[in-house]
This record gives C-alpha cells, structure tokens and sequence, in this order.
C-alpha cells in the first residue's frame, strides 16, 4: 500500500469516474447506470439521485480529468478550485467496515460534492508526495481511459476496461501469425 486505503479508493474511484466518459460514448446515459457506478463503488451517505444529479456528475469528469492533463501548478488550482467551491472540512470519520479515514463534506451533501471532494483530497495526496507520475493514459490504440498506477514498480500501462487483456491477444495473435509464415 503506498496511501491510506481511503485515498487508493478515492483515486481509483476517480480514474473510474473519469473512463465512464469513453470518448463520446457515454456510460453514465441514464440515473440507473449513475445508481450501478454509485452502488459498484461503494458510495455511502445521501445517495439521492436525479437527472440534475447526473449531470453535475457528468460534468465533474472532465473537471477530474484536467488532473491528468496538467502540470503540478495547474493540478494544483483545479484541487483548490473543487476544495473551495464544495466547502471542503476534513474530519475524521469511521463507518460500515472502514476503519478512521477522512471525509470533507458531510454524508448528506450530494453524491456530485462528495465524489468531487473525496477525489481532490486524494490527489492533494498525490501532490504532497510527489507522485503525480503515478497518473497516466492507457497505452492501448486507440484508448482513452486515464490510468492510477498504483503498483509498487509502477508498471501498470492499461485500463481496466480490458485493454490489457486485448493487447496480450493482440501479441500473442502476431506471434502465432509469426511463426506460421
């Protein structure tokens, strides 16, 4: 583990949030697939969705994505930015099978607040660290997915959307075509 556990969900959770949006096809189209994100994640507190709630969810993503996109100075301001405009207050906090981690907005904010403050603490993390080198892009053709690599050498190169899987078919596929020519 190189974060609290708190911070590696939040980060995945993130990059997760961010890859719903697969360049213009849409994986948030309805509150339904907003609900499933919701419940596959984990989310506690208020869970109240809406239309109105869907969309401040799909407008947070390319908010979260600029994380990827920026140097430290610009990811800095976009953190700021989200802390400020969603009052965040940490504190911490122990429920269902988490032991004391953080949260830095209330159980009753919305879903749209919560996941945007959760996921800019976790990169305020990243920051203090140093280890923004740790966010990347998925190295399958044609991918857009953004990555966390969280692993101890830092090796991972793909999504989680499967892409991992494809490129070692892919090579295995010209390796077999290799050796029958």
């Amino acid at each position: 583990m190189l974060f609290a556990n708190d911070t590696e969900d939040a980060l995945r959770t993130a990059a997760a949030l961010i890859n719903t949006d697969d360049d213009g096809e849409e994986h948030l189209p309805d509150v339904a697939s907003l609900s499933r994100f919701i419940n596959e994640w984990k989310w506690t507190g208020n869970l109240a969705v809406d239309p109105t709630e869907l969309e401040a969810v799909r407008a947070l993503r390319p908010r979260l994505r600029r994380v990827w996109e920026g140097d430290e100075t610009q990811v800095v301001e976009v953190l700021n930015g989200l802390l400020r405009e969603f009052n965040a207050l940490p504190q911490l906090v122990k429920h269902d099978d988490w032991d004391y981690h953080v949260h830095a907005s209330p159980p009753e904010a919305r879903i749209s607040t919560r996941m945007a403050v959760e996921a800019a603490m976790a990169f305020v993390d990243l920051v203090r660290t140093k280890e923004l080198g740790r966010l990347g892009h998925c190295e399958f053709p044609g991918c857009n997915n953004v990555v966390i690599d969280l692993s101890k050498n830092r090796s991972k190169r793909f999504c989680d959307a499967g892409c991992g899987n494809r490129a070692a078919v892919a090579a295995y596929r010209a390796r077999q075509a290799e050796k029958t020519a």
